[in-house]
C-alpha cells in the first residue's frame, strides 16, 4: 500500500499536512503544489487572503500575514499568530456539551503493590528527598551505594533513587512554597514505598517546618536527618536505608484493576507529525482509560493557549468549566506580568518540524486527551482524585521538566511523552517515550518505547497501534519491562520558580 502525501485532518480546514517531503507539482484533493513542502509542514488546499484564519484540526490556528495562494507552503514566512490576550467571557450553557466518561465493564489489571492507605503503585521503591540542593551529591551517594546493596534481583525492591534540585534555599514565598509541594509530592508518592529525607540543617526549608508540610506518615515508612548533624551523611544516609528496606520488601506485586493507574500525558520536542500520529494515538489511551473509570493528567497550559474551547466543550459541570477559563486566563497574566508575550512559542525545533504558531502546537497538544470529559482543575503541587473517569488540567508550564514533575506529584504512576525531535529526558516514574515518526524511533531506540510512525507511514491504523500501547503501559505498570528512562537511569525533576532569590 502506498502512504498518501497528504492529509487534510478536518473536513474544514484549508490546509493539508505533508507526510513526507514532497516536491513542487504534487497534487492533492486537486490543488497542485507550488512549493517543495517538508515533511510536516502545511500546503494550502485555497487561496488565503491577508487577515483570513489558516485552519487546522477544524480550528484557526492564525491568519495570514500575506496572501497565500492555493499550493503554497504555509509556514510561518506567510502565517502570524492572533491569540487574544485575555480568554472571551463564555457561558457554560452556550459552549459546554457535559459528558461523563461511559464507563464500560473494564476488566484489565495490572501487577501493582498495594500500599496500607489503598492507593496503587507500579513500583516498589526507596526514595531520597533532599530538601535543598546543598546535599545534592550527598543523596546521590546515598542511592547509588543502597541501590547496589539492596536493589538486586529477587530482593523485592525495585530501585533506591535520589532526584537532586537546585532550591530549598534563598527562597521565599511563593517560590519556597513551591519547592515544598514538589519535594512532599514525591515524598507521599505510593512508588515511593519509604523515603529518607535527606537536610543540610540551616536551609530555609528547615526540616521540621517540612515534615510538618508532610503530613502524618507512618513511622516504618520514613526516616530523616540533617547532614551537620552527623559525622557521616553518606554513612548514615545508607544505614537509614537498609532500616527501611525491612518495610519495603513486604509488598508483593498483587493484580489491581488498570483502571486504578492515573496516567499522565505529556508532549515535548513536537514536530508536524505530533498532532497527527502520536498524540492522538495517547489521546485514544486517555479515551479508552477514562471509559474504564480511570484519571488521565494533562498539563502544559500555555500549550493550551487557542485549544481552550476543545476543553471547554468537554467541561463535566460549570465549577469545571470556569476553571478552565481560570486557569488559562490566569497563565496569560503570568504571561503578562514578566511583560512577554503569550504567543512566544513555539520553539526553533518545532517550527523546523511543521508547527508554524501557538494555536498550531496547541490544538495538537490537546490531541493527547481524546475525547475524555474534563473533570478536573487542579492548582500546582495539588494531588488528582482516582476514579472520576476523565480528564484533570494541571496548572504548570510546557517546559518538559517542570510539567512532567508536576503531573508526577499530582499522583501520576506512568507519564505517556509523546515526541517528534526527541527528548532523553526521564522522571521519577516510567517515562514511556512515543515517537511520531519513524525515522526519529530508528534514529534513537535508546530514548523511544513505541512507534507511532507507522500511521504516517501508512503502515499501521491507530486501531491496531491503540492495541499495543495499551499492553505496553500494562506490561510497564506490570514491572514486565522497564521503560528506557529506567534502564538509561533518566529520573530528574523540575521546580517551578517565580519569584526572588536571595
Amino acid at each position: 500500500m502506498t502512504a498518501p502525501l497528504f492529509l487534510r485532518i478536518h473536513p474544514s480546514d484549508n490546509v493539508a499536512v505533508a507526510l513526507r517531503a514532497v516536491e513542487a507539482g504534487a497534487v492533492f484533493n486537486g490543488v497542485t503544489a507550488i512549493d517543495p513542502i517538508p515533511a510536516g509542514h502545511k500546503f494550502s488546499l485555497s487561496a488565503i487572503a491577508p487577515g483570513e484564519p489558516v485552519i487546522k484540526y477544524g480550528y484557526p490556528i492564525g491568519v495570514a500575514s500575506v496572501a497565500i495562494a492555493a499550493g503554497a507552503h504555509v509556514h510561518s514566512h506567510n502565517v502570524r499568530g492572533n491569540l487574544p490576550e485575555k480568554l472571551a467571557t463564555l457561558r457554560f450553557a452556550d459552549v459546554a456539551k457535559p459528558r461523563v466518561a461511559s464507563v464500560s465493564r473494564a476488566t484489565d489489571t495490572f501487577q501493582g503493590y498495594r500500599r496500607p492507605d489503598g492507593r496503587a503503585a507500579t513500583r516498589n521503591e526507596i526514595w531520597i528527598v533532599n530538601t535543598v540542593g546543598c546535599v545534592n551529591v550527598a543523596s546521590e551517594k546515598i542511592a547509588a551505594a543502597a541501590h547496589a546493596e539492596l536493589a538486586v534481583p529477587g530482593s523485592g525492591i525495585d530501585g533506591v533513587h535520589a532526584f537532586p534540585h537546585p532550591f530549598g534555599c534563598s527562597q521565599l514565598g511563593d517560590d519556597l512554597g513551591y519547592t515544598k509541594k514538589v519535594l512532599a509530592g514525591l515524598a507521599r508518592h505510593p512508588n515511593a514505598a519509604a523515603v529518607l529525607v535527606l537536610g543540610l540543617g540551616c536551609e530555609n526549608n528547615q526540616m521540621k517546618a517540612f515534615l510538618e508540610f508532610l503530613g502524618p506518615q507512618a513511622a516504618e515508612r520514613i526516616r530523616w536527618f540533617n547532614a551537620q548533624q552527623v559525622s557521616d551523611e553518606i554513612e548514615s544516609g545508607v544505614e537509614a536505608v537498609r532500616e527501611l528496606a525491612a518495610y519495603v520488601r513486604q509488598f508483593k506485586r498483587e493484580p489491581i484493576p488498570a483502571s486504578e493507574l492515573i496516567l499522565g500525558m505529556k508532549c515535548g520536542g513536537s514536530d508536524g507529525f505530533s498532532g497527527i500520529t502520536a498524540n492522538p494515538l495517547v489521546g485514544r489511551i486517555a479515551d479508552r482509560h477514562a471509559a474504564a473509570g480511570g484519571t488521565v493528567l494533562l498539563t502544559e497550559v500555555p500549550e493550551m493557549f487557542g485549544a481552550e474551547r476543545m476543553l471547554l466543550e468537554r467541561a463535566t459541570n460549570e465549577a469545571t468549566f470556569q476553571g478552565v477559563i481560570d486557569l488559562v486566563n490566569d497563565f496569560r497574566a503570568y504571561f503578562q506580568k514578566h511583560n512577554e508575550p503569550i504567543d512566544e512559542n513555539p520553539s526553533p525545533g518545532n517550527k523546523d518540524g511543521g508547527i508554524t504558531t501557538l494555536a498550531d502546537k496547541s490544538l495538537g497538544c490537546v490531541q493527547k486527551g481524546g475525547q475524555a470529559p474534563v473533570a478536573q482543575v487542579l492548582a500546582y503541587g495539588s494531588s488528582a482524585k482516582s476514579g472520576l473517569g476523565g480528564i484533570a488540567l494541571i496548572q504548570a508550564p510546557g517546559n518538559d521538566g517542570v510539567s512532567s514533575t508536576a503531573m508526577t506529584i499530582a499522583g501520576a504512576h506512568l507519564l505517556l511523552f509523546t515526541t517528534g525531535r526527541g527528548n532523553p529526558m526521564g522522571f521519577p516514574i516510567p517515562t514511556i517515550k512515543i515517537s511520531s515518526n519513524t525515522d526519529l524511533a530508528t534514529r534513537k531506540p535508546q530514548w523511544i518505547d513505541f512507534n507511532a510512525g507507522p500511521i504516517a507511514d501508512g503502515t499501521n491504523t491507530f486501531e491496531a497501534l491503540t492495541d499495543d500501547l495499551w499492553q505496553r503501559v500494562l506490561d510497564i505498570a506490570s514491572g514486565r519491562i522497564r521503560a528506557q528512562n529506567e534502564i538509561r537511569g533518566h529520573r530528574e525533576i523540575a521546580i517551578w520558580k517565580d519569584g526572588v532569590t536571595l
